[in-house]
Order: structure tokens, then sequence, then C-alpha cells
């Protein structure tokens, strides 16, 4: 498999934004958005899919971080759908149960070339400090749509909404390794009998 990795970058009167990505990497991170609990969360994506990437975005946070964590979510899709190209010699699907504490999150992938995100997750609280519950949801939906990927995710059970979020993002993660983990037995071949995952 040839290596997978691409730039992306976004610039908007609300955002000014730059990501890399490097698929067989080895869980490196350079994360830098201004959001410290997302700047968190990007690192559990990273270090759990053994994703490189690395995240620069300068936002409009005087207002709010809505537009900057769709926005970076808007890039890093980009630049994972150019990385993974034709999605050849790909596992294609994963799921997984991850525990944390009290919490059990469900994370289910189909690397299919059709963005879709079903999200059943819930928060007690509008707030994990200082960041908006909502935006977990507004960064997977900006992910999915940009990266080509079916996305599925659920909260089983949970009462820390601070584990309820880092148990998403760690899902999606150990999910995505394998879901793009090269398949021995078909190195070369698109996984799908259409002969094509472009949507």
């Amino acid at each position: 498999m040839p290596p997978r990795s691409a730039n992306a970058s976004r610039k908007t009167g609300e955002t000014d934004i730059s990501v890399s990505v490097q698929v067989d990497g080895s869980g490196k991170s350079d994360i830098s958005t201004g959001v410290g609990f997302f700047d968190h969360m990007l690192d559990q994506l990273s270090r759990h899919s053994l994703i490189d990437m690395t995240v620069k975005a300068k936002g409009d946070l005087h207002i709010d971080d809505h537009h900057t964590v769709e926005d970076i979510g808007i890039a890093l899709g980009q630049a994972l759908a150019k990385a993974l190209g034709e999605r050849r010699g790909i596992m294609r699907y994963a799921s997984i149960d991850l525990a944390m504490d009290e919490t059990l999150t469900r994370a289910a992938i189909d690397v299919s070339g059709r963005p879709f995100l079903v999200w059943n997750v819930a928060f007690s609280s509008p707030k994990i400090g200082t960041f908006d519950t909502e935006l977990v949801r507004e960064f997977f939906q900006a992910l999915a749509q940009n990266a080509g990927i079916t996305l599925h995710v659920t909260n089983h059970y949970g009462a820390n909404n601070h584990h309820i979020a880092e148990t998403c993002f760690k899902a999606v993660a150990r999910a995505l390794r394998f879901a793009l983990e090269s398949d021995p037995r078909q190195p070369h071949a698109v996984p799908s009998t259409k002969g094509s995952l472009k949507g």
C-alpha cells in the first residue's frame, strides 16, 4: 500500500485552519486549536487511531467555539479523504464497544464514500468546563461528511459527561484504525462489488 498522507486547509472569515494526516502513523499529534478540551479530544483521536495528525487553527473564539470545531472537522475529513484515495486494500468496516470507567460507547464505521452520521449520544449538561457538549456531534458530522464515511455512534450508558465525550472520540479512533488497516487477502482491491468507493 502506498503512503497515505495528505494536507488540507480552510480559510474563511471565521477560521484559518491547516491540517495534515499520515494514516499509517504511530499516533503522534501536534494540535493547537485554542480550545483546550477539544485539543485533548483530538489528541485521543490521533493516539488511538494511530493516525499522525497536525492541526493548527485560529478561529473566532471571542464568539464561541462552534466555527473552529466544525471547520476542523471539515478540514480533517478532507485530508483523510485525500489520503485514502480510491480506498484500495482497506478493511473498510469496523465497530467497537469502548469502556471508560462507568461509560460504554459504540462506534461503527463503513469507509464507504457515502457520508452519513447516526448519533445516539446524550449529555446531561450543556457544558464540559467551557466547551459546548453539542459540538461533539458537530465535529463528527463534519468529519463524516467530508471524509466520506458512514459513522454510527451510540453511548450505551454513562454518568460523567467528560467520559461520554472521550469515549466517543476513542471509539471512533479505534474503529477508524481497524477499518483503515490493510486487508492482507485483497491488498490492492477496492472492497466493494461496485469496484468503487466514491459514493
